[in-house]
């Protein structure tokens, strides 16, 4: 297992964009735009997915638990279940019905859970992907994106840009740690 150094050498695996992440040909991301409003938001979104579980690719449990910027308790693994138990409070938005509770429990634990298991690992990602797969499912349901949905009224096109905006943001997060991690880098 590869570990942390105070400084990692800096890599990649593209060729043709030594600032890239993968070569063009290899970006799964890559593609034509798509048409309209809710086609490029979903598009932005999927994107951010992929890109950090590109990000998280490689390593192995004790790796994606590394709190590679202390004293932050933020790792790629807590990035995972932060994003699950996000996904989850979005469907509490914009439910009628009472709220399903926490995945992880109180505050900040899905950070400081994030501990490098295995079976931490592999339950993280199930539960990504099932919380996204229902939360993508609630939206669907409306196809107005100026439709004030739930308890809040929250107008569903605010949700998915928030969603984008929320898996953008800790993108940004995943670049640093991963860099941090074992020194590869790209967008």
């Amino acid at each position: 297992m590869q570990r942390m150094t105070e400084q990692p050498a800096r890599w990649t695996e593209a060729t043709v964009y030594p600032d890239m992440w993968a070569d063009p040909d290899d970006d799964p991301r890559e593609g034509p735009s798509p048409e309209g409003e809710l086609a490029t938001l979903q598009d932005y979104l999927s994107n951010y997915r992929l890109t950090l579980r590109m990000k998280c690719d490689g390593l192995d449990a004790a790796q994606l638990a590394l709190r590679s910027v202390p004293p932050s308790t933020m790792s790629l693994l807590g990035l995972v279940r932060h994003l699950a138990e996000v996904e989850r409070d979005w469907r509490n938005w914009i439910s009628e019905g009472e709220p399903l509770p926490k995945l992880y429990g109180v505050r900040d634990a899905d950070f400081e859970g994030a501990v490098g298991e295995q079976g931490v690992v592999d339950e993280a990602f199930r539960d990504l992907e099932r919380e996204q797969a229902a939360t993508d499912a609630a939206l669907a349901q409306h196809a107005d994106l100026g439709a004030r949905v739930g308890k809040e009224g929250v107008a569903v096109r605010e949700l998915l840009v928030h969603r984008v905006e929320e898996y953008a943001r800790h993108c940004g997060h995943a670049d640093l740690l991963r860099e941090r991690i074992d020194g590869r880098v790209g967008q």
